[in-house]
This record gives structure tokens, sequence and C-alpha cells, in this order.
């Protein structure tokens, strides 16, 4: 792990007036803003929905198993530029707290199509050269419905930008840390894009948490 991700954790550190000493999850009742968007989809954005989010954050960078991956594009094999994690349905969450948010969201979203969240992936961006291109998560043979997406990110703010696929509509940016929710869904994998770029900003390391439906990833 390159060596600025734990030299920034001491920059995470909550307020001197925050007094829990355990992470947790404001109410989610009367804090959710929908934005819909074109095409049947919409985004649902509630800022600072983890409480004492850096002890999350922290917890995660150091407990959690994080692997590097390489994928083959064109005629060579490059670096993914990020560390990443999985669990599945019948693997525990590295902390709590995860399990926890999944069943919250689960409860949250019952009746929609396609909010039946299953599985955790994690994404760790060390530093502002880690980035994810533009990409609407995978649906696999077995999914017959639109899923729903939800990502809770940690840590520095990192820009999420979304735009539609096939053009027209405007684009979205939000910049997401210290425990910020974002769920996107209707049609929004199929129809929307998004992506964190690179960025050449002083930033320090982001954690993503992603509760999707089993055949998503």
């Amino acid at each position: 792990m390159r060596s600025s991700t734990m030299g920034h954790m001491a920059m995470l550190q909550g307020s001197l007036f925050d007094t829990a000493s355990e992470p947790r999850l404001r109410p989610l009742d009367g804090a959710v803003r929908r934005i819909p968007l074109s095409d049947g989809a919409w985004i649902d954005h509630v800022p600072g929905w983890v409480e004492r989010a850096e002890l999350l954050f922290e917890a995660l960078v150091g407990q959690v198993a994080w692997r590097s991956e390489a994928r083959r594009m064109y005629d060579r094999t490059v670096d993914v530029p990020r560390l990443m994690a999985s669990y599945g349905d019948d693997v525990p969450a590295p902390h709590p707290l995860l399990e926890e948010a999944k069943s919250i969201l689960t409860r949250h979203y019952r009746g929609l199509p396609g909010a039946d969240l299953a599985t955790i992936g994690l994404c760790l961006y060390r530093d502002g050269g880690d980035s994810v291109a533009w990409h609407g998560d995978t649906i696999g043979g077995r999914v017959t419905e639109d899923p729903l997406v939800a990502i809770v990110s940690l840590g520095w703010r990192r820009r999420l930008a979304l735009r539609p696929r096939r053009g027209g509509s405007r684009s979205l940016r939000f910049d997401l840390g210290e425990g910020d929710l974002l769920v996107m869904g209707g049609s929004c994998q199929r129809t929307w894009e998004h992506a964190v770029p690179k960025t050449t900003r002083r930033v320090g390391p982001r954690v993503s948490v992603q509760f999707r439906p089993l055949g998503v990833r």
C-alpha cells in the first residue's frame, strides 16, 4: 500500500466535538434528496449518512485484505488504478456497520425493482492517481430488472461524475466523502454512466463501499 495512504489518515480525525466512540448511521427518513434523471433513472443523495465516518474509514483501511488487479487492454496488461475487496452474500462484511447499512438500505427501498441488496464491494483510491473509468455496473444474464446500487464514500472527498449514455441531458458531479451516501436507481446502470476521474489536486485516500444485488458487479 502506498505510504501516502497511511500518512493522510491523521488528517481525517473527527471533530473534538464528536462524542460517539463508534461509527453509526443517521436515520434515512427525511434525509434523502431524490434527483430525477432522464430515461427513468434517478439518484438519492444523503450527505454525512455515517457519523464518525473517519472511524469506519480507519478500520477498513487497516483491516481489509486489499488486493490489486490487472486487466488485459488491447495488446498489453495494465494494473487497475485502485485496490479492491469483495464480500458475497455468504461472506461476513469486514465491519458490522456495513451489514447494518445493507439491511437498512434493503428495508428502505423494499418494494422497488432490483433493491434486494446482497453483496458488498470495496475500492480504495489511494491518491489522485487512482480512478475508475466511465461505466455502468455490469448486469449478469440472470438479472431481469434494473438494479439499485448504493455507494457510501469514506475518507477524502473525490468527484463522482455521471452522464447519460445517449447524450442530450446534463451531466452531474458530486464531491463525495466523509460518510456520504449516493444511491443510483431506476434505469441508472443501463442508461447512465458514472466515473471517478483522476485529479491533480492534493487528495488523500478514499474508500468506496458499494452495495449491490446478486449478479451485479
